[in-house]
């Protein structure tokens, strides 16, 4: 089953969410460097503003909000409706990360990062649905990790967020496919960011939000559904989850030292 992917980004309307910090300021500064149209959301209205000025070119909107709050979404997406008509490519990229393990169990914490990181991409994909399967087109792409395709240390409420993100993007695809808008579904290892600035432990295949917005927006020009990254990392993930979880779990504390 093959979808379509974006050839060329220069002139195409895209909705970067989170592109305040890491993967989706990266994301949307090489967006703008393509020709795209890049409206900016997050929270931090002078961060977006910055980037805004800095890309020097007059094709980005800045569009300040918060993913947990739906009034705040619905006027962004009016907003970018009303300068552009359309959207071609929604890339939402926002998420939270609190390391979380079972002596520290935060149901608060957890309740948090569920509204953001699975409610948030919900809310999104539900705004700019209806238009795009009218015009059979647009593309939606949204960023979980690997930490969803199994259970790891400290990822007791982001790991869970993040396989239903998986499961989530699955049922997109299969719904979306006979309609003429694709799915992508984005999982990056450790990458460079505030989030993962938390982490008190070696990161393995440990690359820079500029390598990953690179990989994200090849895997979104060649129509790829399943976009993971850096390769050495995720496809280890990948096949760790199909074992039998005595050797999982066994591979799991040998080799995260955490």
């Amino acid at each position: 089953m093959k979808q379509s992917g974006i050839a060329d980004f220069s002139g195409k309307r895209v909705w970067v969410i989170g592109a305040s910090s890491g993967i989706g300021e990266a994301c949307a500064k090489a967006l703008l460097l393509k020709g795209s149209k890049v409206a900016l959301s997050s929270r931090r209205v002078e961060r977006l503003n910055q980037i805004a000025i800095a890309s020097g070119v007059n094709q980005t909107l800045v569009i300040p909000l918060d993913v947990t709050n739906d009034s705040q979404l619905q006027d962004g997406y009016k907003s970018i409706m009303s300068a552009w008509g359309g959207i071609d490519l929604l890339l939402f990229v926002s998420g939270v990360y609190t390391p979380l393990r079972a002596d520290n169990f935060d149901i608060k914490i957890a309740e948090k990062t569920i509204d953001a990181n699975l409610l948030g991409p919900m809310r999104a994909v539900s705004l700019v649905l209806p238009e795009m399967l009218k015009a059979h087109a647009g593309h939606i792409a949204i960023v979980g990790s690997v930490a969803g395709y199994s259970g790891l240390p400290k990822a007791l409420a982001y790991g869970p967020s993040k396989a239903a993100i998986i499961n989530f993007c699955e049922n997109l695809f299969y719904d979306l496919l006979p309609t003429g808008v694709s799915v992508h579904m984005i999982s990056p290892g450790f990458v460079t960011t505030e989030a993962t600035a938390q982490n008190d432990f070696e990161m393995p295949a440990l690359i820079s939000a500029e390598v990953a917005a690179n990989e994200i927006l090849v895997g979104i020009q060649k129509g790829e559904f399943d976009i993971h990254f850096p390769k050495r990392f995720s496809r280890f993930l990948k096949f760790l989850r199909i074992l039998p979880y005595p050797i999982y779990f066994w591979i799991v504390r040998r080799f995260v030292k955490i």
